[in-house]
């Protein structure tokens, strides 16, 4: 794995704006990703969602989702570590759960076949309409590549992360849009909290599928925001 620093990718501060993160890039601030899928979301997936909170009670639900969220940040801050090239892999023997899932996916998904990294937690934005954080861009089995890096509770099937392939194909466009890249490919490695690794792949028409079901939620999004 080299690094090729062949695109500069932009500063950016983030905000919440309205409670929900924002980009100041260019004196503009841009939705992010994340917050265009949530505001846009169907009614039947916040129905599901609301009955898991009552299901579980709302004290545990936020519980199970703090604690997600603070072992995927230590998840992804040391596989950005390895990345840049800081990481002593020694360290991932420690009794740290995060540190474990995380060299899973080092092992099974990056090493031999992440060849060239082009950025790692890297700003990417489509000018005017939205921006994001992109765990990793560069050269994955052969093919310009995004690739997103998940922790779960449980294994994922693949009817069940629509949101991860929308979060790719708004990426990728974005990538393509500002620095007229190729990018065909995007990469979803996942490992659970007992350490199973699974790994998802989109690439081509499937691809640019999803580029365009997530701008149809971008125009979705600014139509709701400015009712």
């Amino acid at each position: 794995m080299e690094w090729n620093n062949k695109f500069t990718y932009p500063k950016s501060t983030r905000s919440l704006i309205n409670g929900s993160r924002h980009y100041s890039l260019d004196g503009s601030n841009l939705p992010s990703v994340t917050t265009i899928l949530k505001i846009t979301q169907s009614e039947e997936d916040k129905a599901a969602i609301e009955a898991w909170k009552q299901r579980v009670g709302h004290k545990e639900a936020n519980r199970i989702k703090n604690e997600a969220s603070s072992r995927g940040s230590s998840m992804h801050f040391y596989i950005e570590q390895y990345l840049l090239g800081k990481l002593n892999l020694d360290l991932l023997e420690e009794e740290e759960r995060s540190k474990k899932m995380a060299n899973q996916i080092i092992d099974n998904g990056l090493k031999n076949k992440l060849t060239e990294v082009w950025g790692a937690e890297a700003t990417v934005y489509f000018p005017g309409k939205y921006a994001g954080t992109a765990d990793c861009i560069g050269i994955y089995d052969g093919k310009e590549s995004i690739l997103d890096f998940k922790q779960s509770n449980k294994p994922k099937k693949e009817e069940y992360i629509e949101d991860y392939f929308l979060q790719i194909g708004a990426y990728s466009l974005a990538h393509n849009t500002v620095y007229n890249s190729k990018i065909t490919q995007g990469v979803i490695l996942i490992c659970t909290v007992d350490r199973l690794f699974q790994d998802f792949t989109i690439e081509g028409n499937v691809l640019i599928n999803y580029q365009n079901k997530f701008l149809e939620r971008v125009e979705q999004f600014y139509k709701i925001i400015n009712r």
